[in-house]
């Protein structure tokens, strides 16, 4: 007999791709993943997967049984009519699993090419005879507003059938469905093309009529911090969201590795009865050592006020940094061996180490080194060592050593 917490659909884990690299990355953990190209994405910089290369991208997804996700999300102006058809039908014929749109032109041109499409968050979806209304056009996902609390979302679920999308991890935006002109006013690129200029991640002041400054508890006012759902879990399951989705498409290989494993490990641990507190205590401790601008549970408790905003600090605050020590000039695959050039740091056995380039993510520990074939502990910056690792890593690939 099916336990009571079988009753509900497994959720499937999205991950973002910044390049090749990312899906090296989350491949053992996600169960989807969601990328740009450098045109009409909300990601512009981000766009490391080009036209020309979109099939073998996607190849390599399916063949880690992974489903690939393109968005095709930004503002759609009369220039950009042909691009918008060219790079669906470009989708179609390279077996994207669908794409995520909201303009009612790019739902044409994925309806009229058989391609399936997801309703971007951007559409502000916050009622369920809207979703139903995408649904009639053919849409097979909803990606909700963030705006709206697990109460709302509940509520939708149990009037329409409509399967719903929603983000549980990463950057949040001070501005409905990411709909912010700040950064067009400020500095004439627009958020909405893929091209923002994050002036909420920026220092403000407040001064009155005569120029005095205010005196404030921070300075960075509208710099919200990142959302993290990994012990509600079972709540946003229960809701009837079938997709939970991982913000952070510029973020690096290391942040996609951990969130992705995280939250499989807790959708896993649901499934199998034995998610609990205390683990969602340790995950919760994982997540905070890679980029995050600190933590809160966005709109889906409450509407955020003052705990929703880092006013001291805009950037990451993670508790362990990545440290470039040097890069791989040469590596000996018969013996997996990877010889490093401690351009800008020394090392030392028992250093957690990462090996990073366009499509090389390999992490783990140093167990041994070599210099001119003789062991040694530690090596200073300058010189050149020898480390064997677990998988291969390429010439020019960075090197990196975590540190808290």
């Amino acid at each position: 007999m099916l336990s009571k917490k079988n009753k509900y659909k497994r959720p499937e884990i999205m991950s973002p791709i910044r390049d090749w690299a990312s899906l090296e990355a989350c491949k053992d953990y996600t169960d989807a993943v969601y990328f740009g190209l450098p045109d009409l994405s909300l990601r512009a910089h981000a766009g490391a997967i080009t036209m020309k290369d979109m099939g073998k991208f996607v190849d390599a997804c399916h063949e880690n049984k992974i489903k690939a996700y393109l968005t095709v999300n930004a503002v759609v102006y009369d220039r950009d009519l042909e691009l918008t058809e060219k790079i669906i039908k470009k989708a179609k014929a390279d077996k994207v699993d669908a794409v995520i749109v909201w303009d009612p032109w790019a739902i044409e041109v994925a309806r009229k090419v058989k391609i399936n499409f997801f309703i971007s968050t951007q559409a502000n979806v916050s009622n369920w005879r809207t979703a139903e209304f995408y649904k009639k056009l053919g849409a097979k996902r909803v990606v909700l507003a963030r705006e709206l609390s697990l109460d709302q979302i509940k509520k939708m679920h149990s009037k329409t059938k409509v399967d719903f999308e929603a983000f549980v991890h990463g950057a949040m935006c001070v501005a409905i469905s990411g709909r912010c002109v700040l950064s067009s006013y400020l500095y004439g690129i627009s958020a909405n093309c893929g091209v923002c200029a994050q002036p909420c991640r920026k220092q403000w002041m407040l001064s009155d009529t005569e120029g005095s400054q205010v005196i404030t508890e921070g300075k960075y006012f509208l710099s919200a911090k990142d959302l993290r759902m990994i012990e509600y879990m079972p709540e946003l399951i229960k809701a009837g969201v079938v997709s939970f989705k991982i913000e952070g498409r510029r973020r690096d290989p290391r942040y996609i590795a951990v969130t992705a494993r995280c939250y499989r490990e807790a959708v896993d641990s649901f499934f199998d009865g034995t998610f609990t507190r205390e683990k969602a205590e340790v995950w919760k401790k994982e997540l905070a050592t890679v980029y995050n601008r600190g933590f809160s549970t966005g709109f889906y408790f409450s509407t955020p006020s003052r705990e929703g905003i880092n006013y001291e600090k805009a950037d990451n605050v993670a508790s362990v940094k990545k440290v470039l020590v040097g890069h791989v000039y040469h590596y000996l695959p018969k013996i997996g061996v990877a010889e490093i050039k401690l351009n800008h740091r020394g090392i030392g056995v028992g250093d957690k180490i990462i090996f990073e380039g366009s499509k090389t993510f390999v992490e783990g520990a140093v167990e041994s080194m070599q210099i001119e074939g003789k062991p040694v502990k530690e090596a200073k910056k300058g010189e050149s060592v020898g480390i064997k690792v677990i998988s291969p890593v390429r010439t020019n690939d960075k090197v990196f050593v975590l540190r808290d």
